[in-house]
């Protein structure tokens, strides 16, 4: 189930632990049948009955994702099929949590906004099934991913954007997608974090953002759920937060006990960055970062041309989905967008990463190119350009409309910016743990400090910024490294206690 993950990681991503992929896919294997035995679809089936109140019955196979299972019915009387979907116990693991926070989202946007999207019609759980969304089904013609594919007829093979789309076929379907992230953008909230909806149909941001990174650092490296913020934190400015995902990259370096570090001068690479990193998050550094607001970095003295200023760092934070992606955008056969779904990991995020291009326009993430980064980067230029004159375009619709910007310059202007400066980079790698080391040294370290001398190698890197570290930080570092070179001695799985999770953070962090 999981091995799709793994097809292109090589160097610009960490391995996730091979031990828990290994437990999961063994947990797969007693949950599978159990999702499709037919007691359990006829359970289905008296679901959807009792909640409509009409006869329903399974009309197709039931389609697996990456963390639900889907399962389609039709309803007596009803001119829409529907969805139940359920999340996969091996997989999400925050079952409860993500079905709240995505039933919320979906009726914010669904209410509060013209993209089109899945009604969400029920949502709850029961003993027997457990969490559910039952939703709308939106007849299509296919995902944005598939129509765009190069590789259809290879199923082993990631989706990679078909390099022969005509230009002007793509733009115009930017520029669809573009008008639906350009709505999106309008709504702002006071405080990062999930949305939650009270019994009076209000919203509010009163819960922890749920991040696929946070997914995974449970999931597949076995990371202490303790280190993660609880249930209802929520944060007021930008600062706070990136030092909160700052912090988890710390603590996915201490807990991941196999497969993360190979070497000792790697695992001083890893420490160094992180700490630097979490350093510049505490003193708000990065919320400036490729913006013309930013006069402490190496980059800014260097780039004259940003016009862009930061958003502010409270009080003004927009939806951001960490799951949106050409598979979760449903085309007609026009094609125009029939609704964009799964909301699931979305959250009030801060705005900078709502100001940055897309990743997905070329189908497949920049740290799992089979060909790497480097050539992922000489593919997506390109079609960036191609989407910032769709954003153009979709924005000069919008003014004619007589609509309001919620940001100070245009966003096709920010994401240019974004993309220029290097803040893409920075956003992606603030995101994701396992991208994070090889972006860090590779795009965001001279355009923070300055080129690095003496040419040193990859695995020394960390000797370059190691006085950027404090006192107490350089005399942990070898006791720290010593350990994880002993615990890469022996795999294992690790089920870290309250005691020993407090004591382990308290010997690389220092406030």
């Amino acid at each position: 189930m999981l091995t799709h993950l793994a097809l292109a990681m090589e160097d610009t991503r960490q391995d996730f632990d091979n031990l828990i992929w290994d437990k999961n896919d063994e947990q797969w294997e007693k949950v599978q049948p159990e999702l499709r035995q037919r007691s359990t679809i006829r359970l289905v089936e008296a679901l959807a009955t009792e909640k409509f109140e009409r006869p329903s019955t399974w009309i197709t196979p039931m389609k697996i994702g990456g963390y639900n299972i889907i399962y389609r019915l039709r309803v007596e009387g009803l001119s829409s099929d529907i969805i139940v979907r359920r999340p996969i116990s091996c997989y999400a693991q925050f079952p409860e949590e993500k079905t709240l926070i995505e039933a919320a989202t979906a009726s914010y946007i669904e209410k509060h906004t013209r993209i089109p999207t899945a009604s969400v019609l029920f949502h709850g759980s029961t003993a027997e099934l457990g969490n559910y969304l039952i939703i709308k089904y939106i007849k299509h013609q296919y995902s944005m991913s598939t129509a765009l594919n190069a590789t259809n007829n290879d199923t082993d093979k990631p989706f990679v954007l078909d390099p022969n789309i005509p230009e002007d076929f793509l733009q115009d379907l930017y520029r669809k997608v573009a008008s639906c992230l350009l709505e999106l953008s309008q709504h702002t909230f006071p405080r990062i974090g999930s949305l939650v909806e009270s019994s009076q149909g209000s919203y509010s941001v009163a819960s922890r953002p749920i991040t696929r990174n946070m997914n995974d650092m449970l999931q597949l490296a076995g990371i202490p759920r303790l280190i993660l913020p609880p249930r209802d934190k929520t944060y007021s400015t930008a600062d706070e937060y990136y030092t909160a995902l700052a912090d988890m990259h710390l603590a996915q370096l201490v807990f991941q006990h196999n497969d993360l570090v190979t070497s000792a001068d790697d695992c001083r690479n890893k420490y160094v960055a992180r700490h630097i990193f979490r350093r510049l998050a505490r003193e708000g550094k990065l919320s400036t970062f490729g913006f013309k607001d930013d006069s402490w970095s190496t980059n800014s003295q260097t780039t004259r041309t940003v016009s862009s200023p930061a958003p502010p760092n409270a009080g003004s934070f927009r939806l951001y989905c960490d799951d949106l992606r050409a598979g979760n955008i449903l085309l007609d056969a026009s094609p125009n967008v029939a609704a964009v779904i799964d909301w699931e990991f979305t959250y009030a995020a801060p705005s900078q990463f709502s100001l940055d291009p897309p990743w997905w326009l070329v189908l497949e993430a920049p740290d799992m190119w089979e060909a790497g980064i480097e050539d992922w980067i000489a593919f997506y230029e390109p079609r960036m350009e191609i989407w910032l004159s769709a954003v153009r375009k979709a924005e000069d619709e919008a003014a004619a409309e007589g609509k309001e910007r919620c940001v100070e310059v245009l966003l096709s202007t920010y994401m240019r910016e974004s993309w220029e400066t290097g803040r893409f980079w920075l956003s992606y790698a603030a995101r994701k743990s396992w991208a994070f080391d090889t972006l860090f040294w590779k795009f965001l370290d001279e355009r923070f400090f300055g080129v690095r001398r003496n040419r040193v190698s990859g695995d020394g890197l960390w000797k370059t910024r190691l006085h950027l570290l404090s006192e107490a930080e350089k005399n942990a570092m070898e006791p720290f490294v010593a350990r994880k070179m002993e615990e890469i001695k022996e795999r294992k799985l690790v089920e870290w206690g309250p005691e020993d999770t407090k004591r382990r953070l308290a010997e690389v962090v220092f406030d």
